[in-house]
């Protein structure tokens, strides 16, 4: 009886303490791939702002701060922060420019301040949340959130 207790407990403090433990393990997609899927999903908007969970991509741009980046020849600046739990991107079609420094620089003062900004624009961005679109990726639907509602077809 007391072998039976015991794994009753267990299993309820590891369903209590991680409760992802239980959840099935579903594939994600990479954040890049989110990132290329909703521009293209958007039809190249020239400018778009979004988050999306840490939990629901697997973080392959870790490090990039300001980059470029291609999505079916348009070219966008890229502003990529960690906002926990969210990662924020802000986009801007914009022509190929030498962004290394500007990356070099944000990264920079992230480790400076040792993300605690990061932290609070990522709260920030939690209370704010007002919209979300579903993103379409080969491991399946992901969810991305924005602050209000972007319209289609709009210039900046």
């Amino acid at each position: 009886m007391e072998k039976i207790l015991r794994k009753i407990h267990h299993v309820f403090l590891k369903l209590a303490l991680f409760p992802r433990t239980f959840r099935t393990k579903r594939p994600r997609p990479l954040a890049s791939e989110v990132l290329t899927c909703h521009l293209a999903q958007r039809k190249l908007p020239p400018w778009t702002s979004f988050c999306v969970r840490y939990s629901a991509v697997v973080n392959d741009q870790f490090g990039l701060s300001n980059f470029n980046w291609k999505v079916q020849g348009a070219n966008y600046h890229i502003l990529r922060t960690g906002a926990f739990p969210f990662i924020k991107y802000h986009c801007t079609k914009a022509p190929p420019q030498n962004l290394d420094f500007e990356n070099k620089f944000f990264g920079l003062l992230k480790v400076i301040n040792l993300g605690i900004p990061c932290l609070a624009y990522g709260l920030g961005s939690w209370m704010v949340v007002r919209v979300t679109e579903t993103v379409q990726t080969s491991a399946g639907p992901v969810t991305v959130y924005f602050a209000y509602k972007e319209v289609d077809g709009a210039q900046y």
